[in-house]
């Protein structure tokens, strides 16, 4: 009885420490990145290009050409270079995101602790006891599980790099493909410094590679354990 009664009242208080622990673990981002890259391209000059349109939408102006600043940062610490004003680049980098909430389930255990009826009885001496309801001496029963709905935000960066001299003329062919994923409960704006850093983490990587790439929350330093 103890312990059922307890499983069913522990419960609540293990799924909030479990959430509680999310916000305060590390920013957990789930790459993956594919790549046929030119070993002459080190050192090659990019210029960012505009991303196909797509079914989420596209971020405004501004907040796109601050996404795109944060992957030209980490690009030249690879060793790229941003095209002088006239020069035709190399590299064309190409970034788009996606930015929504979806729905997540999970299942808490259901426990009843109905009323039982217990007969009228005499002991040995011959004393009467009438019935009564009470609690099941053997405690709640446990019936089952019951889904329970709860909101996470899902934010997704897609970056590209297509080189001109790889393909065909006018007709540039991607060398490098990364897809960064975070899901929780922080906005696209405010993880997408860490999802490009995640995306070029490793540059250009393993092929069809998928990993996760962790940081801690309260520096933004990238944890290699």
């Amino acid at each position: 009885m103890n312990s059922l009664l307890a499983r069913a009242r522990l419960f609540p208080v293990l799924l909030s420490a479990v959430l509680l622990s999310a916000c305060a673990g590390p920013l957990v981002t789930q790459v993956t990145s594919f790549n046929q890259w030119p070993t002459e391209a080190a050192g090659s000059s990019f210029s960012f290009i505009k991303p196909p349109p797509n079914r989420w939408g596209a971020p405004q102006e501004l907040e796109q050409a601050t996404y795109e600043r944060y992957a030209q940062l980490e690009l030249e610490k690879l060793g790229l270079r941003p095209a002088a004003a006239g020069e035709q680049a190399r590299l064309l980098a190409e970034l788009s995101t996606v930015s929504q909430t979806q729905q997540r389930t999970y299942l808490q255990p259901v426990y009843e602790d109905p009323l039982v009826f217990y007969p009228p009885r005499r002991n040995a001496a011959g004393q009467y006891f009438p019935g009564f309801w009470a609690p099941s001496r053997f405690g709640p029963t446990y019936v089952g599980d019951r889904v329970v709905p709860y909101t996470v935000q899902f934010s997704q960066l897609n970056l590209r790099l297509l080189d001109t001299r790889s393909g065909p003329p006018g007709q540039p062919r991607a060398v490098f493909e990364s897809r960064a994923v975070y899901e929780g409960s922080a906005s696209l704006p405010a993880v997408m410094p860490y999802l490009v850093r995640a995306a070029l983490d490793g540059f250009p990587g393993q092929n069809g590679q998928v990993r996760q790439v962790r940081f801690d929350r309260e520096t933004g330093a990238l944890i290699r354990k």
